[in-house]
């Protein structure tokens, strides 16, 4: 079977219920660009209502109407405008400013007027603007120097609640009186806290929350407003995640992040009553009660599930599926699901990993390793085709989550920083014995592969253990972390600079860890993925290894897509880089090589930019 049935897996997210509950819209790529699709309750498939060339990043509900507020941005450049997505599929533009980023913060009670941040007053800092539905005129009503966003508005639209983001760990909550222009900050607090997920209460003295403060992981959490008295209400020895309330403020959705698969809770703060719900292994995201309470919509995905959205029936706690936009016959019985291991680094920390392997193989077995990016993320069990498609080809695949992951409390994601970089490095050294004792791979048959942080993790495994590595692909990596922090944007490098450091005070340590100047020791074929409108990870990052190793006459392909960013969004572009990432390891570790007793096959794709 080729890859093209399972790049051609669709997916759903972003669900949103129309004012009666009726209808459900959400985001999906049937047509390989993501649009807005509406569903009426009763219907078993859902009309398009967005036509938009470039992609739909987000949709959020206008109080008491029907119609939306869409994001979208051009070829993956994340300088998102806002748009008003009328019932009939007017689209009418709101911030008309290409090379600003915008961020929806929801909308007044009445419906009247949006809340929105933006860097458009300093490429640096994000304030605060509030805009009329009604005339489009816009005004800001916070600024400084400062990353602020709108979180909510309080129930008779006086105010609103804010957050300032200091870090990417870190985090300040606020209510914004709109009358005097000054904030009331509610969440003061020592050492790095995150706040997230907030909502008011019913009568508006308190909020519901999901913070870290002085703790590991994520819990729920309740502040007084006026005392700022802080209350916990429920804890566990995993974050909580997804925080949604409903309409009546009576109750509260959430899940628990085991390890990387979610688990669902409800909440009813009338009986304190704690109810769970079960799924197959994968997450839960996109919470969305319905209007009347009695259904909740969320984003279920999972490895043998890829990603559509679920209603939990809340009477009789019974689910339903309501989209069947990812469903493929051709691979329903195909999908594997990964096992979770753990094993030990080199200072005996424990590294959990998600390992795939394919059914019923005896024989030892290629391996790709796959780094996530960020670094603040966690590989989740999740549907990735490239991922699945590799298992039916034949080959093991393992997605580690290295120190520096979230999901394993705040020490954990704390063990990278700064001059601790090359420890994560090690991290994927030692799983690389682990899988030769424990895995049934074959040692000369490893790969590896990353994007972003990710794609900076496989050039340094590749430059640093070069001895390792039968073939690498970095996907949109940073080679150099001073360059990179040269090139970033301006708002990001102050929340970048928080987790690798500052070129004045840590430029020398860059200098000896970075890929680019240990590109000489890299002896692995190499190919590199990078989007032209890359916003965060600048594709000089790309082009300043790929020339460093073409000057040494090493193997490297090299594809430039002019049409995206950080991410790869667009079908066609899909198609392009899963094809030569699957054919890439094929040429250099794959089961056709082992066949042609070290013959390697090669050609070169017209989509190659060497």
């Amino acid at each position: 079977m080729s890859i093209e049935p399972y790049l051609h897996v669709r997916s759903a997210k972003n669900p949103v219920y129309a004012p009666n509950g009726q209808k459900l819209s959400f985001i999906a790529d049937y047509t390989g660009v993501p649009q807005v699709w509406e569903l009426s309750r009763g219907e078993e498939w859902p009309a398009q209502i967005s036509f938009t060339e470039d992609r739909i990043t987000f949709i959020g509900k206008v109080n008491g109407t029907s119609d939306r507020i869409i994001g979208m941005d051009v070829g993956g450049n994340e300088n998102q405008q806002l748009s008003l997505l009328k019932e009939d599929g007017t689209l009418v533009e709101l911030t008309k400013s290409p090379n600003h980023v915008h961020r929806y913060g929801g909308s007044s009670p009445d419906g009247k007027w949006i809340a929105w941040s933006s860097n458009r007053r300093h490429p640096a800092y994000f304030d605060l603007y509030i805009q009329s539905l009604e005339t489009f005129k816009f005004h800001p009503v916070l600024t400084g120097d400062g990353l602020f966003t709108a979180v909510e508005w309080s129930s008779d639209g006086q105010s609103i609640l804010v957050q300032k983001t200091n870090s990417p760990l870190d985090n300040d909550l606020g209510i914004l009186d709109l009358a005097t222009g000054l904030v009331d900050w509610i969440t003061e607090h020592k050492g790095e806290a995150s706040f997230r997920d907030v909502h008011f209460s019913k009568d508006g003295d308190h909020i519901y929350v999901l913070s870290n403060k002085d703790r590991e992981f994520f819990d729920l959490a309740l502040i007084h407003i006026k005392t700022k008295n802080f209350i916990w209400l429920e804890q566990g020895n995993w974050d909580f995640e997804e925080l949604e309330m409903n309409k009546d403020k009576n109750l509260l959705a959430f899940t628990i992040n085991e390890g990387g698969i979610s688990k669902g809770l409800l909440l009813d703060l009338n009986s304190s009553h704690l109810y769970t719900w079960e799924t197959p292994t994968g997450i839960i995201k996109d919470l969305k009660f319905s209007p009347d309470s009695k259904k909740l919509a969320y984003v279920f995905n999972g490895p043998a599930h890829p990603s559509d959205i679920w209603e939990l029936d809340l009477e009789t706690i019974q689910l339903a599926r309501l989209t069947y936009v990812s469903r493929s016959l051709i691979l329903e019985h195909t999908l594997v699901e990964p096992e979770l291991i753990s094993y030990r680094s080199f200072d005996h920390l424990q590294i959990p990993a998600f390992y795939y392997k394919p059914k019923n193989s005896l024989e030892k077995l290629p391996v790709v390793i796959i780094i996530h990016g960020c670094p603040e993320l966690q590989s989740r069990a999740v549907y990735t085709p490239v991922v699945q498609y590799l298992i039916r080809k034949g080959y093991a695949v393992c997605t580690p989550n290295i120190r520096g992951s979230t999901g394993y409390g705040k020490t954990y994601t704390k063990l990278d920083d700064v001059r601790k970089r090359m420890d994560a490095v090690k991290d994927i050294v030692f799983l690389v014995e682990w899988l030769k004792v424990h895995g049934n791979i074959d040692p000369n048959r490893i790969g590896i592969m990353g994007g972003s942080y990710g794609g900076f993790m496989v050039l340094a495994a590749i430059s640093h253990y070069p001895h390792l590595w039968s073939a690498a692909i970095d996907i949109v990596g940073m080679s150099s972390l001073r360059t990179f922090l040269q090139t970033t944007s301006p708002w990001r490098k102050m929340l970048r600079e928080a987790e690798y450091g500052t070129i004045e005070r840590d430029g020398d340590f860059f200098d000896q860890i970075d890929p680019l100047h240990h590109a000489n020791r890299i002896s692995s074929p190499l190919l590199v993925i990078h989007g032209e409108r890359d916003p965060r990870v600048h594709i000089q990052e790309s082009e300043q290894i790929v020339n460093k190793l073409k000057e040494k006459q090493h193997q490297v392909d090299f594809i430039r897509f002019e049409d995206e960013g950080h991410t790869i969004s667009k079908l066609k572009n899909k198609e392009i880089a899963y094809k030569a990432i699957v054919n890439f390891f094929e040429r250099n570790m794959g089961v056709e090589e082992k066949r042609n007793s070290g013959f390697k096959w090669s050609r070169e794709y017209p989509f190659f930019h060497l």
